[in-house]
């Protein structure tokens, strides 16, 4: 946290992604949590400020089981993976409960998540979708399973002549904001994102799911989760997942013909993750696999953090953050490689664990050594050797016993880039290879 002094002023959480206003950035992604009128209420009552209905199309048949949970350290689902397709509801059964649920709640932003074929079947349920009261349309460009072998979700998504076309139809048809949701199943993701903003989009929503197998049942041979004895690639998501999403955030916000509002989705566990997507751009972000696994009133602690976060740092407006950090966000070929930092141990805190020095020792530059004194257990650095890389203090337990620091060596700022194109002389580094 900041030391700024606190603001006195209240911060407005008031989201605005495309023209589609909720009263705070948190929303429900387009997944089981958004399923049914009962749950977007609930969700509402809580504190969620927008739901993104599971999404709607022609009718389908889901199998069981459906989900698979990656567990780590004792830790439970760091990642998640489903086989689950769109709504296996009526059609006529969500339109109905989506318009009660707007009429209800009208300052609520209610989004429909929409997948079908064909244009006449796009213009006919946006139109029903429109009728609803809905605030806007999100197209799911993003399933990587089921719907994609049909020619839809991400088979639309990683080809972007399909996804500007798509995305046209539905702007033409529509009088509400069309937000295109795009699938990390690419290689790079801005061509895709300029595809939705060639096609008319009022904004974009990323990441969906990620194509993946989450693990395999080494005594019976099943793939999770499985259905019988098969299994098949699903969607991965959960906080494992964030990191990925964050680049492919920052990845548009940065791109600078693209300038189009994000809604962020990817592992938003807490206020602190959500505060990552809006500093990367988003000015909404989205949450699915939290709420499963801990219900809607993780919303609360939601809101308190990132309210409280706005005041220390004197943010009177969610637009005031929205994107400060890509300005930080550089090519590798710009980094300062004269800029140095070494390891520093703080006794105080050490507990002697020496979980820092065999790292360094095994997977890093063997500079961390034990005490030459015998009655210390807190290991050394020889800053000398240091290359400064962070793996120690990353596995280490305590936290601020060891932190990296700068290191004046008097040599002026210098690039690769500038190697590159102005044949600067850089000096070698330690640990250069």
């Amino acid at each position: 946290m900041s030391e700024k002094p606190t603001t006195k002023v209240v911060p407005s959480l008031v989201s605005n992604t495309g023209g589609i206003v909720s009263p705070n950035p948190f929303w429900l992604a387009s997944a089981p949590p958004a399923n049914s009128g009962g749950q977007v209420q609930r969700a509402f009552d809580a504190g969620w400020g927008g739901a993104v209905w599971k999404t709607l199309g022609q009718p389908i048949q889901n199998v069981s089981s459906r989900f698979g949970g990656m567990h780590s350290k004792g830790v439970r689902a760091v990642g998640f993976n489903n086989i689950e397709l769109i709504t296996d509801r009526p059609l006529e059964t969500n339109f109905r409960e989506i318009y009660e649920t707007k009429k209800k709640y009208p300052k609520h932003a209610v989004i429909v998540s929409l997948m079908v074929e064909t244009r006449e079947e796009w213009k006919d349920i946006i139109k029903r979708s429109i009728d609803t009261g809905a605030d806007g349309l999100e197209l799911n460009f993003g399933c990587p399973h089921g719907m994609c072998e049909r020619g839809m979700g991400s088979a639309v998504g990683q080809e972007p002549k399909v996804n500007q076309e798509i995305t046209s139809w539905a702007v033409e048809y529509s009088s509400i904001p069309v937000l295109v949701k795009l699938t990390p199943n690419v290689s790079d993701i801005r061509p895709h994102g300029m595809a939705a903003k060639r096609g008319g989009a009022h904004g974009v929503s990323l990441i969906n799911t990620i194509k993946s197998i989450i693990g395999v049942d080494i005594d019976s041979f099943a793939i999770e989760p499985h259905v019988q004895s098969l299994g098949t690639n699903g969607g991965y998501c959960g906080q494992a997942v964030r990191p990925i999403a964050l680049h492919m955030v920052a990845s548009l916000a940065r791109e600078k013909d693209f300038g189009l509002p994000i809604s962020g989705i990817g592992g938003v566990c807490n206020w602190r993750d959500a505060v990552e997507f809006i500093l990367l751009g988003s000015s909404s972000v989205q949450v699915c696999t939290e709420v499963m696994l801990r219900g809607y009133r993780i919303v609360e602690d939601m809101i308190e953090g990132l309210t409280q976060y706005m005041r220390d740092h004197g943010f009177s407006t969610l637009d005031q953050m929205v994107g400060r950090a890509v300005r930080n966000y550089s090519e590798w070929g710009d980094l300062d490689l004269n800029y140095e930092t070494v390891a520093k141990i703080d006794a105080s805190k050490c507990i002697g664990c020496n979980l820092c020095m065999t790292a360094c020792q095994d997977g890093a530059h063997q500079c961390i050594h034990p005490s030459k004194d015998e009655k210390s257990r807190v290991p050394v650095i020889d800053e000398a050797e240091c290359v400064g890389c962070n793996l120690c203090q990353i596995v280490c337990p305590v936290s601020g016993c060891i932190t990296m620091e700068q290191v004046q060596n008097g040599f002026a700022p210098a690039t690769w880039n500038q190697h590159v194109h102005e044949g600067a002389l850089l000096r070698p580094k330690k640990g250069a290879h």
